[in-house]
């Protein structure tokens, strides 16, 4: 293929609608190939109908449009399992895909397969320089827009959407991780490979440089709980990813995994009278229905937690070693999805 001919493809899928704004890799009938025996599976098995429009996601098709990310053949178990995992009904992709909302699935991975395929966790991991992070999450939502139909202005109604739009993949840092990391709490073994889905915000940083770890809970549930977060009308989940250095100053000051989420869930609220800003409790009546039955949205005084329960909490640990950072993301309301990772042949 000559300089002229790739450049005439590349306009090609511009114009086709393929893209995401930014140039896409040729799916020769070889790559994809190459990409579809990576999994083991038929090139026509249907994975999913991804909503809203319910395009049906083959292997090869997925294949496709992971060579159009950039991503190489040995990412596509991952790629596989995070579409899998996007169905899973807790996530409610459909919503996720037609929202008015900024949120859009974050891929964290866990396990050996992070490691193999370089996927960052450390410096940077929710940035720009990883091959991994970014061709892996851009396949995830190239599939999810081009199958399913979910293109800006039309189906998809987000106001302003965020970056993670383009791509949002995250390995956890389990080296730097004192507690049990994200799979294995979710009944996984520590040698298993997983990838979990979960539609949220873009990261919101929270620097801390002292050294007392309630303080630092403290502001971490008050940039949680923050009037027009989503969540403190909606629930569903919220995902905080501690960095090294206060994930180290909180465990050798003893605290337990569940001794954070508690701690973060009977602080990180705000009285009814505040949220009433907003409009009704809860933005309408209905809504009111979604906060806990501890909560009496008629009484001003009531403290609203951001979720239902301390477990609708998740940790993780992730990011730089060298800077005292930590970071919340909002979820939409809905749930994490999670999956194994099953190399080919098993």
């Amino acid at each position: 293929m000559t300089t002229t001919e790739a450049i005439d493809l590349i306009e090609l899928m511009y114009s086709t609608g393929w893209s995401d704004g930014l140039p896409l890799v040729p799916p020769t009938e070889d790559k994809v190939r190459r990409f579809v025996d990576c999994t083991g599976r038929p090139a026509d098995e249907v994975v999913a109908s991804i909503p809203p429009l319910g395009g049906k996601a083959t292997v090869e098709r997925i294949a496709a449009n992971a060579v159009m990310a950039g991503c190489l053949p040995e990412y596509m178990p991952v790629v596989m399992a995070a579409i899998e995992a996007a169905m899973d009904d807790r996530l409610n992709i459909r919503g996720v895909q037609c929202s008015t909302g900024i949120h859009s699935p974050l891929v964290i991975v866990n396990g050996p397969v992070a490691r193999k395929l370089d996927i960052n966790g450390g410096y940077n991991c929710f940035g720009q320089g990883w091959r991994a992070n970014a061709t892996i999450g851009r396949a995830v939502k190239l599939v999810l827009v081009n199958l399913g139909g979910s293109v800006p202005g039309d189906a998809d109604k987000s106001t302003f959407g965020h970056p993670g739009k383009f791509s949002f993949c995250v390995a956890e840092s389990e080296a730097a991780n004192p507690w049990e990391p994200l799979h294995v709490e979710h009944g996984f073994r520590p040698e298993d490979s997983t990838v979990a889905v979960y539609a949220c915000e873009a990261p919101h940083n929270i620097m801390y440089h002292a050294g007392e770890p309630r303080d630092f809970l403290m502001v971490l549930a008050d940039t949680m709980s923050t009037l027009g977060n989503v969540q403190m009308y909606v629930m569903g989940e919220t995902l905080v990813v501690l960095g090294p250095e206060h994930a180290r100053m909180l465990h050798q000051d003893g605290w337990r995994k569940r001794d954070i989420r508690q701690f973060l869930f009977e602080h990180a609220r705000q009285p009814v009278a505040r949220l009433k800003h907003g409009g009704p409790p809860q933005g309408d009546g209905r809504r009111a229905l979604l906060w806990p039955k501890f909560v009496d949205p008629e009484d001003d005084a009531q403290m609203v937690p951001v979720v239902r329960r301390a477990e609708d909490i998740h940790l993780i640990v992730a990011g730089g070693a060298g800077g005292p950072h930590s970071a919340c993301l909002p979820g939409w309301g809905s749930r994490m999805a999670m999956r194994k990772i099953t190399a080919p042949g098993g």
